[in-house]
């Protein structure tokens, strides 16, 4: 048996912010940021906070499986901005939909965090100790960006989708994942100091601190290599694939990717320059445009390749 995504569902904050309107609260413009990463506006949390796009998508997801809440065995989340330490916002999630039945956990590999959660998601099922998961990515990012350092904050957008998976003889084919802490400095975001009776912080809020080069020369040599690796082990070829859904971190970085492998443009759907990077809400998001435009046919073979902060980098091949 194999783990099958049978339903999708997203949701985006309403406030769009243009690469235009950043050209008046900094040193910037549409110019250099497009040609640089290839977006154009992104999403921003005001009244949404990472637990409500995350409710909200996984309603849309079980209304698109045509599921109740308590069908769901197990509820992964994955994200970096969750907004609470304690609990976890697959709890929250577990309690604002009604999935009585299910256990729940968050999960932190930052942009590769929708594939470790699927493939952990797979493995459960696979073991024969759940059949139905909700499997979520989900970010608000903007409260982690310095909006004073263009380098970065141009870069990110909010938003989070869902997927419900379930135990059938269609879905999951392989999947491989990985990750290197020792490079792990070129990605970073500091969490909350050590502060006690015996310690007092001076530490500031800390913001996402990146070094763009380093992760550019890691995503365009690893997602290669990934996605190589995985469709070896499943004995196919780059050309027997219908789809390929990239992380959306950067246009340039895509475009790096679907040269190595010759890729045809249109086997890869992109998002970035509407939605900017959204971390582990990235893929599922693109996933489930593709799936409301009825792009995503039965017996379709669909590639999902993310790369991230830790650094990590993960792959999933599947039959739709």
């Amino acid at each position: 048996m194999k783990t099958r995504i049978i339903g999708t569902g997203s949701c985006l904050p309403q406030k769009i912010v243009t690469n235009t309107y950043l050209e008046t609260i900094m040193d910037t413009s549409d110019e250099w940021i497009r040609s640089r990463t290839g977006i154009g506006e992104r999403r921003v949390a005001v009244e949404e906070t990472t637990t409500t796009m995350a409710v909200e998508a996984s309603r849309l997801a079980l209304k698109n499986a045509d599921i109740l809440p308590e069908e769901i065995d197990l509820i992964i989340v994955a994200t970096v901005s969750a907004d609470m330490l304690i609990q976890s916002t697959a709890c929250q999630v577990q309690c604002e939909i009604g999935a009585v039945n299910a256990t729940a956990f968050d999960i932190n590999a930052a942009c590769s965090g929708f594939v470790f959660a699927l493939n952990t998601a797979n493995l459960y099922i696979q073991s024969g100790i759940y059949q139905t998961a909700l499997i979520v990515g989900v970010e608000t990012l903007s409260k982690l960006s310095d909006w004073n350092d263009r380098s970065t904050c141009v870069l990110f957008g909010d938003g989070g989708a869902a997927t419900v998976v379930r135990k059938d003889e269609v879905g999951i084919l392989q999947c491989v994942q990985g990750s290197e802490g020792a490079k792990g400095e070129v990605l970073t975001c500091k969490s909350r100091p050590v502060e006690n009776l015996f310690l007092k912080s001076s530490e500031k809020i800390d913001y996402i601190k990146m070094d763009g080069q380093e992760v550019f020369k890691f995503a365009v040599k690893k997602v290669p290599q990934i996605i190589l690796e995985v469709l070896e082990k499943e004995g196919l070829r780059v050309e027997d694939i219908d789809w390929f859904v990239l992380h959306q971190a950067n246009i340039r970085i895509i475009q790096s990717i679907m040269k190595r492998l010759n890729i045809p443009e249109e086997k890869i759907p992109v998002n970035v320059d509407r939605c900017g990077n959204t971390s582990a809400a990235s893929i599922p998001i693109v996933l489930d445009e593709m799936n409301q435009k009825g792009m995503l046919k039965p017996g379709q073979k669909i590639v999902m390749a993310g790369f991230g902060a830790g650094l990590t980098w993960g792959a999933t091949l599947l039959e739709w």
